[in-house]
């Protein structure tokens, strides 16, 4: 049976049609017999109707199910006849049912066919489960909603041989053999929790383990299982763990509540890792380290990750969303606790500007374009495609706002209260924020407009000063532009967090007018009409104002800074926030400027205080060196794509990458000094080590573009001598990216070298398919034939195509419209096999109406063709209809 909708145009399900289920499911028992090529489900369901919902009492029981073949269905432990059910493509249906009653299904799956890796799925011979958000239909007939909540036990039983590792939610409770050499494990878990957390994984896998002494004395055994040949690669996520248990014991009072705590790595997985209750399955990336293999970010992202699942089990799992709309319920508050958690672990400022960074690059451009949505979504076609930047880095960004709002002390209290009130419960948004209100005695009607309107909203301010009364005054304008469906926007609440520095860079007394005691430092301002004016009294001399400080809100910022301002932030503002982005501001001008005198024919040029203002980053010993990296680094081509209207995405990297090559020219010999005063020899995994490899590598990244055998002297060297990843590919990168001769056969002795990881051979990808060389289409084509290569693994698609269509905007909108037709093509191969991936990479096409005209026609007859597909995906096709109109 095809669960495809062949529809071009199907089905929009609105928040506001929301019904509480007409049954709940009380207890859910389940047997596995998994087998090759068909594993059978036996599943018992203690159904009660919902005797709360008028008008129901007769109504009929309906249980999604997708893909599935009934073998059997009993109700009360006898067999209901065919004319009391009917089955459907997507489920099964009990016309006359009573008001509380056992029903068994028993249904046959091939988890070896199943390409979407959606329900049970095999993974390099293991069997995996991925069940958030409509996978579990995928196994058996159910009630598969997230208000549904049921306390399961599970018994997987398997071939001894093959499957020697039998996993599931909870506690196991028994285990044995059987005959002709199977076995069994039965688990139980004893939370209730949606089917979307129902976990299962069986196969040959090794294993470390620990354990942890939670807050009130219990003992819980902490255990990672992997293929055999990676258990040397584990230790990182185990004590990332282990940080992130103790973490939230400490800062949020949340102790873990299971014997054990399982993380399993697989190889084939949708998205980055699954919060599963006890047994969280991880994408291989997000666990799997070693210092040859992984690089720092690796590294980050590991602990990020490991810390974000872990987080869920309070925020996402005792208590769920209650239906999809709620989804940044847990999402865009977990994603908060994990930013939070990393920056505990390792530079609050660093962290504060990679999130900053990544919300910017694709969220806010996600904001202006057709697929634009609220944090919590009207209305959607097909769920999997809102696990989308808005839902988590902007819903991230909205609870951020109110912990800045409430104060660290007050949100706390708020938690508390959300916890404690609905512990085991599927709840809203709604709810969530009430609770802050209620434990702070505080309204937040107004913010509630974060939750429910569209688009980033654009603050433009402008300033004046009287040396006279010694006032400063800034005026603040907001607003938002239009986005799909909501056409005129509200005012949002918008905390702005400020300072206002004299000319040497200190913080002043901050005193509004008629308020009685100034505020030395950052003070934050409640911006919530369409302009208001702000007055600050005994202001001596004007000061330099430091805006949107640690970026207190996801906004737009406009203010007529002098680049001598700019400049003067970058070296003295105390905020590193603040600071970073003075020199984003000011790089981006330059590029701009650059770009112009590019288009019009006449030669550019570096402003000196530009360049002295690299050359005093590079020059400061006594830095942060992590830092200075961030600093140096340009605003990325997609960034600057969002300051320009038609966006010349060939203009934007002529002029980023002209940039690049001056400052180094002017700066060689400070960059190589920094570089060569920064190499070291040999491997440490500190953060001290880690910010001497960036600067390093950063200035290595700038020298390279000087195309010279000196340079790539360098980068060979490094190349050939790393003692680790991360200098590895940066220096690989260096190589690959300059017109260095040894650029091919560095490539394909990284290839000789690494073919056995995949997960390094997905940076091999990546390198390549990112290129500015003029052959980077031909290769990236070249690529999806080598034989590393499948469409059927998630991460070789997003290392090599997804990789190529968002991050390699020069080739991608080549003005001959290839790249668009490329990525068509895959899209219609991919989306036969795993549509949820299909769509994430056909939202490469969601700027279209930003372009020109000629890139425009080109985008719309790739897409075109692909709509006019009789077997497209809802998941595609939801994409395609959106940016099409």
């Amino acid at each position: 049976m095809d669960a495809r909708n062949a529809n071009a145009n199907p089905a929009t399900i609105y928040l506001k049609d929301y019904q509480p289920p007409t049954f709940f499911i009380n207890h859910v028992d389940l047997t596995f017999e998994l087998g090759d090529p068909v594993t059978e489900v036996t599943a018992r369901l203690e159904i009660r109707r919902n005797l709360d919902l008028p008008g129901q009492e007769e109504a009929p029981l309906f249980l999604n199910g997708e893909q599935l073949e009934l073998l059997a269905l009993e109700l009360d432990e006898q067999p209901v006849p065919k004319e009391a059910y009917s089955l459907s493509e997507d489920g099964l249906t009990l016309q006359s049912v009573p008001d509380a009653f056992e029903l068994t299904i028993r249904t046959a799956i091939r988890p070896a066919e199943n390409t979407e890796l959606s329900g049970l799925y095999r993974s390099s011979g293991n069997f995996c489960t991925q069940c958030e958000a409509e996978g579990f239909r995928r196994i058996t007939y159910f009630l598969d909603r997230p208000d549904v909540l049921a306390r399961y036990s599970t018994t997987v039983i398997g071939d001894q041989a093959s499957c020697p590792v039998l996993l599931s939610n909870g506690n196991p409770v028994d285990a044995g053999e059987l005959a002709n050499g199977r076995h069994f494990v039965k688990w139980v878990d004893p939370h209730p929790k949606p089917s979307y957390l129902f976990a299962l994984v069986a196969g040959d896998l090794a294993f470390i383990e620990d354990e942890f002494v939670t807050m009130k004395g219990r003992r819980v055994k902490l255990l990672i299982y992997v293929e055999a040949h990676n258990i040397d690669k584990c230790d990182h996520a185990m004590q990332s763990l282990k940080n992130a248990m103790q973490w939230d014991e400490e800062v949020y009072g949340r102790e873990y509540d299971l014997n054990r705590y399982m993380i399993v790595a697989v190889d084939d997985f949708n998205m980055g890792a699954m919060e599963n209750k006890g047994l969280n399955v991880f994408n291989s990336k997000y666990v799997l380290a070693k210092p040859d293999t992984a690089t720092d970010t690796d590294y980050e992202n590991i602990e990020g990750v490991i810390g974000h699942e872990y987080f869920h089990n309070w925020s996402g799992n005792r208590v769920t969303c209650r239906d999809w709309f709620q989804l940044s319920l847990k999402e865009g508050f977990t994603v908060f606790r994990d930013q939070e958690f990393s920056a505990d672990m390792g530079s609050r400022g660093i962290k504060r500007i990679q999130d900053v960074n990544a919300l910017r690059t694709h969220q806010f451009r996600e904001d202006a374009g057709p697929l634009a949505h609220p944090v919590r979504p009207d209305s959607y076609v097909e769920i999997n495609n809102f696990y989308t930047a808005t839902v988590y880095n902007k819903g991230a960004e909205v609870v951020r706002m109110l912990r800045t709002l409430l104060g660290a002390e007050g949100f706390r209290k708020g938690t508390d209260l959300y916890f404690q009130r609905f512990d085991g419960q599927a709840v809203t948004t709604e709810d969530f924020v009430r609770s802050l209100e209620e434990a702070n005695n505080v309204s937040f009607e107004q913010f509630r407009r974060w939750y429910s309107q569209a688009g980033t909203p654009q603050l433009d301010i402008t300033r004046s000063y009287n040396p006279e009364a010694k006032t400063y005054a800034l005026n603040v304008k907001q607003s938002c532009p239009a986005t799909p469906g909501q056409p005129k926007k509200q005012p949002f609440h918008i905390p702005l967090a400020l300072a206002l520095l004299d000319d040497k860079g200190n913080e002043l007394p901050v005193q509004l007018y008629g308020e009685q005691d100034a505020v030395t430092g950052t003070r934050v301002l409640n911006i919530c009409a369409d302009e208001e004016t702000f007055v600050f009294q005994n202001i001596d001399r004007e000061p330099v104002p430091s805006l949107l400080r640690g970026f207190s809100a996801p906004v737009k910022l406009e203010f007529d800074y002098q680049d001598n301002e700019l400049a003067f932030l970058l070296a003295h503002d105390t905020d590193e926030f603040a600071r970073w982005e003075a020199g984003q501001v000011l790089s981006r001008r330059v590029i701009f400027e650059v770009m112009s005198c590019q288009q019009a024919g006449a030669s550019a040029e570096l402003p000196q205080y530009f360049v002295n203002a690299f050359r005093a980053l590079l020059s400061d010993a006594a830095g942060d060196k992590a830092f200075i990296a961030e600093c140096l680094n340009l605003p990325s081509e997609n960034y600057l794509a969002e300051f320009m209207q038609p966006v010349d995405p060939v203009a934007i990297h002529h002029a980023r990458k002209w940039v690049r090559q001056a400052l180094a020219d002017q700066l060689q010999d400070v960059l190589e000094s920094t570089y060569r005063a920064n190499r070291v020899a040999y491997y440490e995994m500190t953060a001290e080590a880690a910010a001497q490899r960036a600067l390093a590598n950063r200035c290595l990244s700038y020298l390279v573009t000087l195309e010279n055998q000196q340079v790539y002297s360098l980068a060979l060297s490094q190349y050939r001598e790393a003692s680790n990843m991360t200098d590895a590919i940066a220096a690989l990168g260096a190589v690959v990216n300059s017109h260095c001769p040894e650029a091919e056969s560095c490539l394909a002795d990284f290839y000789t070298r690494w073919q056995q990881d995949t997960l390094v051979v997905d940076k091999w990808f990546s390198l390549q398919a990112t290129s500015d060389h003029p052959d980077t289409l031909a290769r990236v084509k070249a690529l999806t034939q080598h034989p590393a290569f499948s469409l059927k693994n998630p991460n070789k698609v997003y290392s090599l195509i997804r990789a190529f269509a968002a991050a390699n905007p020069l080739h991608f909108h080549a003005e001959s419209g290839e790249g668009y037709g490329f990525i068509a093509e895959q899209l219609a191969a991919l989306d036969t096999i795993n549509p949820l991936v299909a769509a994430r990479v056909a939202t490469a096409f969601t700027g279209l109406a930003r372009f020109d005209e000629a890139r425009q026609s080109m985008m719309r007859t790739a897409l075109s063709d692909l709509k006019n597909n009789s077997r497209l995906s809802k998941d595609v096709a939801e994409i395609i209809n959106k940016i099409l109109i």
